[in-house]
């Protein structure tokens, strides 16, 4: 492990390393950034978290005695809101070289669009470092002999001051400045692809973290190297070439969740009051724009007392489980249109359905089947949190195998005759996502069509990568009472009307 990051806006003052300022010199630092108190304890907290941040410096000390120092800099160019530089001149001549790396780094255009991502957020800022490893290395190589003269420099201003000889100091000063000054082009150069490829790094984690639901202020809460393992889950799981896709799906849910009210069939049939806000008349909502009425409209919403439109023939959603029973049998792994595959976008479609039932309060299970005795059951109960670790178990489990309906259609009735049985509560919802076509028995049948009069489900079915004339006239057509076919398996807007009705 490399040294311990010194405090960053103390002057050197070490015993042994280089005396502390005569009272004619001026103080000298070692630190680039200007940092205080609270930003010290977070890099040093970030720094002892982050194993990947202690193997770069211990290997980035062979190549320069100060690396700490300059990776203490870089976290926290990236980590503060507004960076503030100290001046050339107040800057240890050893360290020279990383205030021209740190200063190349904060001018460039580059730079300002990293800290967008990684300003506040000291994750977010390690993994910037760490993505600018590779660069940090190239850059200290080409300042090599900058380093070393800065180094030789360093010796004889002591020795100087020690003699008080002026003109061995500036000759030293002075070949110091010239190798710099010739390193530098080389190191604003790299210093702008560096940052370019750190924010390019940050932003693909930071979408990634979106699209699998994980939201930010859970990544806030989440000790750093959970966080870590998280970030690696996502990049090398099953699923992690389909995060757009998985990303796309949930964006266009929610849009759909969101527009469900005004677009569900129905007739206007006058005013009426009460609380819900999705129905109230624009006369209402215009108090909002009005500071001084703003508390008569909150005190009219906690009474219920606020003027809604009254509509009749609305869809009665569900009230029980929303289920995904979602096919994982040997021919789901096989690629549509656009290369997706179909496992890919069942798993995306049920990932959404898991974000359909929480926002409504309702519980969620999914269940991955294929043969007869493959299944796996994954339950996310109401109000209860979903877990990311339990929500990518479920999207990374594949069975292979055959395709057997009876059985998940089974667990999934059971589920809910059981959920009637404890809350007496009906109308759940069940979406059957297959490519496959498998028979059923009669006996199997009767028992089916009981449960869902007893029971009030809906079953949706989805044949994704099926033209639509194979999915009509089949056992799909018999189970489910809505029926879809998903031919373009990237047009995520194909299942759309499934998050209106659901």
């Amino acid at each position: 492990m490399g040294r311990t990051p010194h405090e960053a806006d103390e002057p050197p003052s070490r015993p042994g390393e280089w005396p502390g300022p005569s009272a004619a010199a001026p103080e000298r630092h070692t630190a680039a950034v200007v940092a205080d108190r609270f930003d010290r304890i977070t890099w040093h907290d970030t720094y002892e978290q982050s194993a990947g941040l202690r193997d770069l410096a211990a290997e980035l000390t062979g190549r320069h005695r100060h690396a700490t120092d300059l990776l203490t800099d870089v976290f926290l160019a990236a980590y503060q809101v507004r960076p503030r530089l100290r001046e050339r001149a107040e800057m240890a001549t050893s360290r020279l070289v990383n205030h021209e790396v740190i200063a190349s780094l904060v001018e460039s255009p580059e730079f300002a669009e990293l800290r967008r991502e990684t300003a506040g957020d000291p994750y977010a800022a390690a993994m910037a470092v760490l993505a600018k490893a590779a660069a940090l290395r190239g850059m200290l190589d080409r300042s090599r002999e900058a380093q070393e003269r800065a180094e030789r420099a360093e010796r004889a201003e002591r020795a100087a001051r020690a003699q008080r000889d002026a003109a061995d100091l500036a000759e030293a000063a002075e070949a110091a400045a010239r190798a710099l000054a010739a390193a530098a082009p080389g190191i604003r150069v790299a210093a702008r692809n560096a940052a370019a490829t750190a924010a390019e790094a940050v932003r693909e984690e930071a979408a990634l973290m979106r699209a699998w639901g994980v939201a930010p202020g859970e990544l806030e809460r989440m000790p750093f190297d959970r966080r870590a393992r998280l970030a690696e889950r996502l990049r090398t799981g099953r699923l992690a070439r389909w995060a757009e896709l998985i990303g796309r799906f949930r964006q266009m849910a929610s849009g759909e969740r969101a527009r469900r009210v005004e677009n569900a069939a129905r007739e206007l049939v006058g005013v009426t009051l009460g609380d819900d806000l999705s129905r109230v008349i624009p006369s209402e909502l215009a108090n909002l724009g009005l500071p001084e009425l703003r508390a008569v409209f909150a005190a009219r919403y906690a009474a219920g007392e606020l003027m809604l439109y009254e509509s009749q023939g609305e869809l009665t959603p569900g009230q029980g489980a929303v289920i995904a029973c979602v096919d994982t049998s040997h021919s789901m792994y096989q690629a549509g249109p656009g290369g997706v595959s179909r496992e890919a976008w069942a798993k995306a479609c049920a990932l959404a359905l898991l974000d359909q039932a929480r926002h409504a309060r309702r519980e969620f299970v999914g269940i991955l089947f294929s043969a007869e005795d493959q299944i796996r059951v994954f339950r996310f109960p109401a109000g209860q949190p979903a877990g990311i670790a339990r929500v990518l178990d479920f999207a990374e489990t594949f069975l292979g195998g055959g395709t057997s309906y009876e059985t998940p259609l089974t667990a999934a009735g059971e589920l809910l005759a059981a959920e009637f049985d404890e809350a007496a509560r009906t109308r759940g919802d069940i979406v059957l996502i297959t490519d496959d076509e498998c028979g059923v028995t009669e006996t199997w049948m009767r028992g089916w069509n009981d449960a869902k009069r007893r029971l009030g489900f809906r079953v949706f079915g989805v044949a994704v990568g099926a033209p639509r004339a194979a999915a009509a006239d089949s056992v799909l057509e018999a189970l489910c009472d809505n029926l879809r076919s998903i031919e373009d398996l990237t047009d995520v807007h194909a299942a759309a009307d499934l998050f209106r009705v659901i």
